[in-house]
């Protein structure tokens, strides 16, 4: 079940809030959580003993690294426990690839259980949190299964820090204002996905699986930059709505991008696409191993180190690893005198690399295979035209199509936002009036988003099995 699927618009949500508000606020902890299960179960019963395990044996854990003796240990233990599950499930295939291992019948097609990448580093960092004395563990096992199941972050994050929700599993403020915020929140997400995402993604999937030998430059330009957008406000539509849901239910989450596409540099593009992801792996990997403090040698390693982390973190095969090597590159590169160099750069050009650099890297991300991949990057830079144009991939370049790309590209850059500050900023409107006008705006976007949701099946989620 995700978000922009009917039977959580229509039924999931309005039942959940209805016996959240309606019950006694004593309830509201019991009402989420069940709900929550119910959540997880309705897309993947078969693995609902593994997350009940996940939150009684870190629970358990925390307890235990809260008391004085063998704290090291016993975080030592949880996160080898912790790990060894994500590396079962996740990456047993692709490990055995490498070493040539034969598996069992049983075991070479296992399904990845849902959100497991995320409940994993959620766990972990409850558990260093209270190491770290950051955190106190919890003592009520029912909280810890809130935390960890808890429906609007689970199968697709943001990840989530335990010491930024401890006080709130225990009391949250509820107010009109803050479930209507929510709720906006909520109807912008769901608009970048179905009507930005999902109409860019119908022509990347035609694109990625046709014979480039069928396909221009200009065409897969196109199609690279449409997946470019695509995962955005795939990504960061789902961020709002998780974001969104959460405020509706009373908790406040961090945000999980910010603007990625107007950075000057990977660097800073890592600091504004999947926040909480790369601040995980900051605070928790990148710092123990000793960050930028060492010599810029042992600094490159740690962000190769980081990155293949990223890479692998995202997908067991040899496309994320490339990919997580590729951005480690370009910021180990940007720490020499080549991004001292680009800094003095027009603001546009700066811009311009981190596109390029970023929408390269994403051929990787997308790809089924390195060959496919490789083979993308080339026609990228082949401004040859083959004799026949893919009639297949041609039918989706209609104008619908480049108005939704073109409308993509322009919120991608901010654009829109900066009009409208800039307009309140220099009084050329009233801010009741544009406030009207932005609420009208986001009625009408609500509406053409769920008559989307009813009439197209097309509804794919990029990070739904990360």
């Amino acid at each position: 079940m995700v978000f922009s699927s009917q039977i959580f618009l229509f039924l999931f949500l309005p039942v959940c809030l209805i016996f959240y508000y309606v019950l006694p606020k004593t309830f509201r902890n019991a009402v989420l959580l069940l709900f929550s299960i119910l959540f997880y179960a309705w897309g993947e019963v078969q693995y609902l003993w593994l997350i009940f395990f996940s939150v009684i044996i870190n629970y358990i854990l925390g307890i235990l690294i809260a008391r004085p003796n063998k704290q090291r240990l016993i975080l030592t233990i949880g996160i080898v426990i912790n790990l060894s599950l994500l590396l079962f499930y996740k990456y047993l295939g692709f490990f055995a690839g490498i070493f040539h291992i034969h598996l069992p019948e049983n075991l070479k097609n296992i399904v990845l259980p849902l959100g497991i990448s995320f409940y994993t580093f959620h766990s972990i960092s409850y558990l260093i949190d209270i190491y770290r004395k950051k955190a106190v563990a919890q003592k009520n096992v029912f909280k810890m299964g809130l935390y960890i199941i808890n429906f609007p972050q689970l199968v697709a994050g943001p990840i989530i820090r335990y010491h930024d929700v401890e006080k709130q599993l225990n009391s949250r403020l509820h107010t009109f204002n803050r479930f209507i915020n929510g709720a906006s929140l909520f109807s912008i997400g769901l608009a970048k996905k179905v009507i930005l995402a999902n109409t860019l993604g119908e022509m990347v999937d035609a694109m990625f699986s046709a014979n480039m030998n069928y396909l221009n430059s200009l065409i897969i330009w196109i199609g690279v930059l449409a997946y470019t957008l695509q995962i955005y406000f795939d990504f960061s539509g789902y961020s709002d709505m998780a974001i969104g849901l959460g405020r509706m239910f009373g908790f406040e989450f961090r945000q999980n991008f910010n603007f990625p596409y107007i950075s000057k540099n990977i660097k800073e593009f890592w600091r504004r696409w999947h926040i909480s992801l790369s601040s995980w792996f900051r605070d928790y990997v990148y710092i123990p191993l000793g960050g930028n403090k060492g010599s810029n040698a042992r600094t490159a390693v740690n962000l190769f180190a980081i990155f293949v982390l990223c890479g692998l973190w995202h997908g067991a095969s040899a496309t994320f690893l490339i990919w997580g090597l590729y951005h480690g590159a370009f910021l180990a590169l940007e720490r020499s005198p080549f991004g001292k160099k680009m800094k003095t750069l027009p603001a546009l050009f700066q811009n311009l690399y981190m596109w390029i650099v970023v929408m390269v890297g994403w051929v990787f991300f997308r790809s089924d295979n390195l060959k496919v991949a490789i083979q993308i990057i080339k026609k990228m830079f082949d401004f040859s035209t083959p004799e026949f144009i893919s009639i297949d991939v041609k039918s989706y370049i209609n104008s619908y199509f480049i108005f939704i790309l073109i409308t993509a590209l322009l919120f991608a850059l901010k654009l829109p936002h900066r009009l409208y500050f800039h307009l309140i900023r220099h009084q050329l409107l009233n801010p009741h009036v544009l406030r009207s006008i932005g609420y009208l705006l986001l009625l009408i976007i609500l509406i053409i988003s769920i008559a989307d949701v009813v009439s197209n099946n097309y509804n794919p989620f990029i990070y739904f099995r990360f």
